[in-house]
């Protein structure tokens, strides 16, 4: 069926970073523009304006005289990105710790319950989900629409990346700890206090990933 959208472009956009983002198109992928238009039964003008849109986002890269592929999160993305998104993240608590009132800190709790029962019946998808809901909280606390721009644009790369952080033996529960201490600042309203334990637990994400890269490195080796 065609699309129809007033803005045609941003929703077959939206399509292809869906499939992206549910590993229908792994990193690398071409980027066949004649047989994505006819399965999408679009022009191949709408199609481009969607690849430059995701090229934007750092979803894809083009690549001149070959086309687009779909991008592929090198080691040294990941460490250059994790600095920065948790200073950004970060910065989120602190501004959380200075705005939040009595109500949201009685919502975050009940998120932060959430967490423990999923950590304690080892619930990984669940708690990854629960964990995003708390960081979506966090930011929205801070109401600063340009942080959350930014760190939305960076969680899609690391989204592409398709990180599972909490496979690292023993990160789950390390995961859990540093969420209570980011919790426990925001409810003393420490904005100091929730900045630092907010970069420690996107740093120890980093830490976590390579830990287990190193792992997997081990057991393939000879």
């Amino acid at each position: 069926m065609r699309l129809v959208h007033n803005s045609l472009h941003d929703e077959v956009a939206a399509q292809l970073r869906d499939r992206i983002f549910a590993g229908e198109l792994m990193p690398g992928t071409f980027l066949d523009e004649v047989k994505l238009a006819g399965k999408l039964k679009i022009s191949r003008t709408p199609l481009r304006e969607a690849l430059k849109v995701l090229t934007a986002e750092g979803l894809v890269r083009h690549e001149p005289r070959r086309g687009s592929f779909v991008n592929e999160v090198t080691v040294q993305d990941l460490d250059e990105i994790f600095p920065v998104i948790a200073l950004l993240e970060g910065q989120c608590a602190r501004l959380a710790a200075e705005h939040a009132t009595d109500a949201d800190l009685q919502a975050l709790e009940a998120l932060h319950d959430k967490l423990q029962r999923h950590a304690k019946a080892k619930r990984i998808a669940d708690y990854y989900a629960a964990n995003f809901a708390i960081h979506e909280a966090i930011i929205q606390l801070a109401d600063n629409r340009w942080l959350a721009q930014v760190i939305g644009d960076l969680r899609k790369i690391l989204k592409l990346a398709r990180l599972q952080q909490l496979s690292a033996p023993g990160r789950l529960d390390q995961s859990l700890s540093e969420h209570m201490a980011v919790f426990a600042a925001l409810k003393a309203r420490d904005p100091d206090g929730a900045d630092a334990a907010m970069r420690t637990h996107l740093n120890r994400q980093r830490e976590a990933l390579r830990e287990l890269a190193r792992q997997q490195r081990t057991r393939l080796s000879p």
